[in-house]
């Protein structure tokens, strides 16, 4: 392999981000996102704490249809793409085609799986998100100087142990800060 002299990307994935006060896309407000790929060519992430009140059998179309209907609900990944689905999981499915994003997380888009989990109880630690956050290159990392988002190690037991409406608050937590002294001030928060 040449070397080119070119330095390697600094990567953040895979991490958790958290917004800031200071993001005013009401997508994101307080939204706590699993960062999967972070580099030259843009970022992907879930959103992991923005759950529906649907069952997931309800929304999700499958040929042939789902014969039964499990309890697994519908949670939004981001706004990016909402008809793409993806299966967010504590353990590696041995039977399926996953990626490990990091230790105790997997993410999945196998039709094989999603239906097994629709049709059946999902194992614990297990979600369906539709859609995704996703970033051109370079505009992550201009929203991390303009100090929109806060990064943290990912921890499965902060993601899956929290209620959805708790994460933010408890990540921050988790990060050392107090979220209700957080405020916006000239150019960022403080």
């Amino acid at each position: 392999m040449k070397d080119d002299g070119k330095k390697p990307y600094p990567s953040l994935a895979p991490s958790l981000l958290v917004s800031m006060p200071q993001l005013n896309d009401p997508n994101f407000r307080r939204a706590v996102i699993l960062l999967c790929e972070h580099g030259e060519h843009g970022a992907f992430g879930l959103v992991l704490n923005r759950p529906t009140d649907t069952p997931a059998a309800e929304v999700v179309r499958l040929t042939p249809p789902v014969n039964a209907a499990s309890d697994l609900e519908l949670w939004i990944g981001g706004p990016v793409e909402r008809e793409r689905g993806w299966i967010l999981m504590g353990t590696q499915p041995s039977d399926a085609e996953s990626v490990r994003v990091c230790d105790g997380i997997f993410l999945s888009t196998s039709p094989s799986l999603l239906r097994r989990y629709l049709e059946a109880p999902p194992p614990p630690r297990t979600r369906l998100l539709t859609g995704y956050a996703g970033w051109d290159p370079g505009q992550l990392d201009r929203e991390l100087a303009a100090s929109a988002w806060l990064h943290a190690e990912v921890d499965p037991d902060l993601i899956f142990d929290n209620a959805a409406n708790e994460l933010w608050e408890a990540t921050l937590r988790r990060m050392g800060a107090d979220p209700s002294l957080l405020q916006m001030g000239g150019g960022g928060v403080h």
